[in-house]
């Protein structure tokens, strides 16, 4: 339909209580709208959206198993508890021993700074409110701060983690 190489899903599985009142996966009906439209689009999946409580008090390794075996999410994110706020790294270890094929996504506080903690944990980043002034998510990105992100990025590339690891 929109031609997307991938969609972001908050709540595919589950359910939790956020600002927005209970908020309910969904994955069958996903799934299936994805095959009629005969999209490509991969699934990113939240394990612990934003803003938000699992309404069971849910356990990660399990719901990580659910969304990519049940739910059949193509990528795994995990996030601070808030827009900007930093993940918990340990939390991307006990995921990828239990599910070792799926991609794994730092959904919030990714920036120059923390880098190289996530580098060897994940498998890719979102990066969005620490590229911006005061880091605010909703102010334009700022061009020294995105280079300053993508050098931290290039350094980790070639081997020198050491500037990276504050």
């Amino acid at each position: 339909a929109a031609g997307a190489d991938f969609i972001r899903v908050n709540v595919h599985i589950g359910a939790v209580v956020a600002d927005q009142g209970l908020v309910e996966g969904r994955a069958r009906e996903t799934l299936l709208l994805r095959r009629e439209l005969g999209s490509r689009a991969l699934l990113f999946v939240d394990l612990r959206v934003k803003h938000a409580a699992p309404l069971a008090g849910g356990d990660l390794v399990h719901d990580a198993r659910d969304a990519f075996g049940r739910g059949a999410a193509d990528a795994l994110i995990l996030s601070g508890a808030a827009t900007g706020a930093e993940a918990d790294p340990a939390e991307f270890a006990r995921v990828k021993d239990a599910v070792p094929a799926a991609p794994l996504l730092v959904g919030s506080g990714a920036s120059a700074e923390n880098v190289g903690r996530f580098w060897p944990v994940c498998d890719g980043m979102i990066v969005g409110s620490s590229l911006k002034p005061g880091n605010d998510a909703r102010a334009p990105v700022d061009p020294a701060r995105a280079r300053e992100f993508t050098g931290a990025v290039a350094r980790l590339r070639r081997g020198d983690a050491r500037e990276n690891e504050s």
